[in-house]
């Protein structure tokens, strides 16, 4: 039997990158995939037929997870396409790095409401659904600097940092209901995002890493498939590190 036959997961952001990987990754374990994006194009729409074609049900639905009141209603259409939803991996995310001197107040406020507050929106509105079922496995999608911090990323690292805040409490608050709430915080992954960073800053990421390499979406995808199933059943509150030892 696979991993994930017969539950459904919610991933946002998941027509690129990351989430793409865990998609792919959770559609081959059985699990039925509603992804959710900023954008509904072309390559959603290949994305979508692809995953179907793995003989589980998928769909792609267009949404802001900044905005709560469209999150809700994204969420009360999922659970009315699919019945049900047993994992919500929270992996919206962007970037709009700036030393703190020059950062505006826009690019603060759009990382936090991207990364930080869709965390919320899609948490509050799917947890009555996992509180009926009393059982769920919520995935939040932090990072190493969210731990460590990072020079020019004040925003980002914050918004990370919130969320391992925010995965711990959830943990406290729903885990007696059976539902766990866990967090990965990848380090260097090499995605569309990473590779319009120069060679030269690329070559000086990996050198920090023990392992002398980037990670790859598939490597984050194979923890969210862990955290997602019932191997990782007593595990609640954890912020596991992909990182290649980077964050030793």
């Amino acid at each position: 039997m696979k991993l994930l036959e017969g539950k459904t997961a919610i991933i946002t952001g998941g027509a690129r990158g990351i989430g793409k990987a865990i998609a792919l990754t959770f559609a081959s374990e059985g699990a039925n995939i509603a992804i959710t994006d900023l954008i509904y194009d072309d390559s959603v729409i290949e994305f979508e037929s692809e995953l179907n074609q793995l003989k589980i049900r998928a769909k792609a639905y267009i949404s802001n997870a900044a905005k709560f009141d469209e999150t809700q209603s994204i969420v009360n259409q999922i659970l009315s396409d699919f019945s049900k939803v047993d994992i919500l991996v929270n992996n919206a995310g962007i970037t709009k790095d700036n030393l703190l001197m020059r950062m505006s107040e826009d690019q603060w406020d759009a990382v936090i409401n991207v990364n930080l507050k869709s965390v919320f929106n899609f948490t509050k509105a799917i947890q009555n659904c996992m509180l009926k079922q009393k059982n769920g496995s919520i995935i939040n999608m932090s990072s190493v600097v969210g731990v460590s911090g990072n020079a020019g990323q004040s925003n980002y690292s914050a918004s990370k940092a919130g969320i391992i805040g925010f995965t711990k409490s959830i943990a406290k608050e729903l885990g007696s209901r059976n539902i766990r709430c866990n967090a990965i915080a990848p380090g260097f992954i090499i995605t569309e995002m990473t590779s319009k960073l120069s060679q030269e800053v690329r070559e000086e990421w990996i050198e920090k890493i023990p392992l002398k390499r980037g990670g790859t979406p598939e490597d984050i995808a194979n923890v969210a498939l862990f955290l997602a199933s019932d191997l990782s059943s007593y595990i609640n509150g954890q912020v596991i590190n992909v990182c290649g030892g980077m964050n030793t």
